[in-house]
């Protein structure tokens, strides 16, 4: 088990629907970065902004985005994480579904998925792509994280930390309209689920002239901001979290164990 953990969130005014321009942009970043970085966390949809055209971006799981996504992690010896529109066929095998997919890519270029369970039905997200069902816990490096997308931010049912995560994580494409929300509610998953939290925005307008003011935020499991971008500008965000002192708070404090018990439905 490694018990520090350093991570870095990369806001980014996401350049809308041009997948090429966005991938080089972020290995710009990720190229400077430090090579003692264990977790590399991208925004949502971020090869492409949130668009509700994904015949026009989607790629298959042996795409180009997430080959570099692979070839980045193995070689920085370091995981990345980001969700992108993917495709795949309906069983019948006409036509195509589409799904805002987060994929998780270790070094040894295993991945591991989630589809985000929560669609964004005021811009018609449910119209356009098919909701998962599954919760997903990853191991890493001894850490157990949570990752989420977005709009699952505003249902603390599905975050509750069932599982004794270590680090929650969430990307967004979160407007500037609500950003008090996006702030407010990292702060509450921190707190009641006592986990490490990162969350990252980005920035700028899209092509439907929606306005993102970034905001990306790193907590500890009591609240406190680790890191933040509170600017409208490209950057990171960046903490070294240390697992024996959350694993101590949480044992003095006690929280997690009086937790109520629930099953979730489909």
């Amino acid at each position: 088990m490694q018990n520090k953990l350093k991570v870095v969130g990369i806001q980014a005014d996401l350049v809308w629907e041009n997948p090429a321009k966005n991938i080089a942009f972020f290995e710009e970043k990720i190229v400077a970065l430090d090579k003692d970085v264990d977790l590399i966390v991208l925004p949502e949809m971020f090869t492409s902004g949130f668009t509700m055209n994904p015949e026009n971006v989607a790629e298959k799981m042996d795409g180009i985005s997430i080959s570099w996504m692979k070839k980045i992690a193995k070689e920085n010896q370091t995981a990345i994480v980001g969700s992108l529109v993917i495709q795949e066929p309906f069983d019948s095998g006409q036509g195509n579904k589409y799904y805002n997919r987060l994929v998780f890519v270790h070094p040894s270029e295993k991945i591991e998925i989630y589809d985000k369970r929560h669609s964004f039905t005021l811009a018609g997200e449910d119209k356009v792509y098919t909701s998962g069902d599954k919760k997903l816990i990853i191991d890493y490096k001894g850490w157990k994280i949570c990752p989420l997308i977005c709009y699952d931010l505003r249902f603390p049912v599905w975050a509750r930390n069932q599982e004794g995560y270590d680090l929650l994580l969430f990307m967004a494409n979160w407007p500037v309209a609500r950003i008090k929300a996006w702030k407010t509610l990292l702060k509450a998953r921190a707190i009641e689920n006592m986990s490490y939290v990162i969350g990252v925005n980005r920035t700028g307008k899209d092509a439907n002239n929606y306005e993102y003011s970034g905001a990306s935020l790193i907590i500890d499991y009591l609240g406190d901001v680790l890191s933040n971008l509170d600017k409208n500008e490209v950057g990171i965000v960046t903490a070294t979290f240390i697992k024996s002192n959350q694993d101590r708070i949480r044992k003095k404090l006690g929280f997690l164990t009086d937790k109520d018990s629930f099953k979730i439905s489909k």
